[in-house]
């Protein structure tokens, strides 16, 4: 299958989805199709040989990083390439993300559990930290200092459900959308792999009741849009929240139906184009090692995730009555 279609027929897009990349073409099969495990798991196997996955993998430098840092530069370094297989479905226990993930965990400074990649800031953060255990539970990398951190983000959580990169340092306690994004998508990975006895699941409930209380985009207290940037679409989305990010989450992790997701999927349906697609509005300025799609253009991650999104909320909504 090629890429020459830049933009779907209308009617056509989970077709238009399958002429992509094997990073969409193995999702597609998974959230929109209902294909059969073996099928799944044989276009995964192509995000290692092929496509996007290939061309990442073959940027890895011989001591096992990316782009000469652990961190910066963005986005090419080691944290933000493998955020990036990640999103592909490079498969856990890759031996290019496992020697990656070693180099990051090795650069990282330790601070009763949390961590910073950064020499110049003597706190833990909990951005960072939650990025790197999204990829370690992920890819598999198993260590004390993972269950450490994995303790110190349970720990840190703030009153209204989420967390804040801020709070440590300067004392910030009304949480960030960014960070929270971060810290569930952690909870979530870490889920599948840890004790129910740890207390995730109430965790990540909390998570995403500061969301839900916010309508996944607005002030809590005015019920205006939070911030502009949060409505539009992007990917990569690095370590930045949109509302088609949060929305995703929900997804992933199969969340029940709530009446507050309604204002973000209205939202969601305004950002499609007359050809049935989603298109990246927002690009996050920085290095990149090649630009995978292009904004304003038709995008198939943005169609995928949508699309996704939109099936889960169905199945969701049509699921509540059962439940009461």
């Amino acid at each position: 299958m090629t890429q020459s279609q830049s933009s779907p027929t209308p009617g056509r897009c989970v077709e238009w989805l399958l002429e992509g990349d094997p990073a969409i073409r193995w999702q597609t099969l998974r959230d929109l199709l209902d294909t059969s495990p073996a099928e799944i798991d044989a276009e995964r196997a192509l995000v290692a040989s092929a496509g996007w996955g290939r061309r990442l993998l073959d940027r890895q430098d011989p001591n096992g990083m990316w782009g000469g840092g652990l961190y910066g530069p963005k986005w090419i370094s080691t944290t933000y390439t493998l955020l990036l297989l990640r999103h592909c479905g490079l498969q856990p226990g890759h031996p290019a993300a496992l020697r990656g993930l070693k180099q990051i965990w090795d650069g990282a400074r330790y601070f009763d559990g949390g961590l910073t990649p950064a020499i110049s800031i003597d706190a833990p953060e909990a951005c960072a930290t939650s990025m790197y255990l999204t990829l370690a539970h992920y890819f598999g990398y198993d260590e004390p200092r993972v269950d450490a951190a994995h303790r110190w983000l349970l720990a840190n959580q703030l009153a209204d459900g989420g967390w804040n990169c801020r709070t440590v340092r300067f004392g910030d306690q009304h949480s960030s959308f960014h960070t929270s994004i971060l810290a569930l998508e952690a909870l979530a990975e870490a889920a599948p792999r840890r004790p129910a006895s740890e207390g995730i699941g109430l965790a990540m409930d909390k998570g995403r009741e500061f969301f839900l209380t916010h309508r996944l985009y607005q002030s809590h207290r005015h019920g205006t849009i939070a911030h502009p940037a949060f409505t539009k679409l992007s990917f990569p989305p690095r370590w930045h929240y949109d509302v088609l990010r949060g929305l995703d989450h929900f997804q992933n992790t199969n969340a029940p139906w709530d009446d507050r997701y309604q204002d973000a999927l209205d939202l969601l349906d305004q950002r499609r184009r007359r050809d049935g697609a989603w298109p990246v509005q927002n690009k996050h300025s920085g290095k990149v090692w090649f630009d995978m799609e292009r904004t304003g253009r038709p995008s198939r991650w943005n169609t995928l995730r949508a699309l996704r999104v939109r099936r889960w909320a169905e199945q969701a909504r049509s699921a509540e009555p059962e439940r009461r």
